[in-house]
C-alpha cells in the first residue's frame, strides 16, 4: 500500500482493569515504534477522551483516535470516533447499529479468540465495518482466519497490538492508506475500506508468558470479567 502510515488501533490505558499504562507513555512510545497514530481503546471505557486534546497539543504529530473496547452479549467490539459509551452487554447486532446512529465505526475485535471473541457467524455476518485481521496478542491460526473472511466480505482490515505493556505497542498496526494523517482520514479509510493489517502473531512461548500475565491480571481484579 503507497502512501500509507502506521497507527496501532487497540491499545489499553490506566482507565482499563488490566493495565497501568499511563497516556504519555502511550503517547511517547508511538514516535519509537514506527506509529503516526493511536487508539487508546480501553475496556468499557471512554475516560480517555478528556485527556485528548492535551495530549494532541503536546505531541501535534501524532494521531490519537477516539476509541473503545465495547463489551456485547457475543463478544468484544472495537468502535471509533464516538464521543458516547454505547450500552453494554447487549446483542452484538444492537450494538453495531448504535455504534453507526451515532457516527462511530465499529470493528470486530480479535473475533476468533476462544474467550471475548465473537465467533465465527459473527465473523461472517456481523454488519460491522471491519475486522481486526492481525492482533499482536493472537496466535497465527487465529489471525490468518480472520483476515481471509474479512478480506472475503470486503471489509476493512485492521492491526492491533492489543497491548497492555510499553514494549507492546505496535507489535501489530494498521496501515491507513493516506497522505494527510488525522483522525478523519483514519475513520474515512476505515469506512471505506482503505486500510491493512500488519505486524505479527504471537508465538507458542509468549502465549504461555501471557496466559500467566493474563491469569495474574485476572486475580488483581477479583476475577469480574470485561
Amino acid at each position: 500500500m503507497s502512501d500509507a502510515y502506521r497507527v496501532d488501533l487497540h491499545v489499553h490505558s490506566k482507565f482499563s482493569p488490566d493495565s497501568r499504562l499511563s497516556l504519555e507513555e502511550i503517547a511517547d512510545r508511538l514516535a519509537p515504534a514506527g506509529l503516526v497514530g493511536v487508539a487508546v481503546s480501553d475496556h468499557n471505557s471512554l475516560e480517555s477522551l478528556g485527556a485528548l486534546p492535551e495530549l494532541r497539543r503536546r505531541h501535534p504529530s501524532s494521531v490519537f483516535v477516539p476509541a473503545v473496547e465495547v463489551s456485547t452479549a457475543e463478544g468484544h467490539l472495537l468502535a471509533y470516533g464516538l464521543e458516547e459509551l454505547p450500552p453494554l452487554r447487549r446483542p452484538l447486532a444492537e450494538t453495531v447499529d448504535w455504534v453507526r446512529g451515532h457516527g462511530g465505526v465499529s470493528v470486530l475485535a480479535h473475533p476468533l479468540r476462544w474467550a471475548h471473541g465473537a465467533g465465527r457467524r459473527a465473523l461472517e455476518t456481523a454488519r460491522v465495518d471491519g475486522v481486526e485481521a492481525l492482533n499482536g496478542h493472537n496466535g497465527g491460526i487465529a489471525n490468518a482466519k480472520a483476515e481471509l473472511v474479512g478480506a472475503h466480505r470486503r471489509l476493512a482490515l485492521t492491526g492491533g497490538s492489543d497491548a497492555h505493556s510499553l514494549l507492546e505497542i505496535g507489535r501489530a498496526f494498521t496501515r491507513v492508506q493516506g497522505d494527510s494523517p488525522s483522525v478523519e482520514e483514519v475513520l474515512g479509510a476505515l469506512r471505506h475500506g482503505r486500510t491493512d493489517a500488519g505486524g505479527r502473531s504471537i508465538g507458542p512461548l509468549e502465549r504461555v508468558r501471557l496466559a500467566i500475565a493474563t491469569a495474574g491480571r485476572r486475580a488483581a481484579r477479583g476475577f469480574r470479567p470485561i
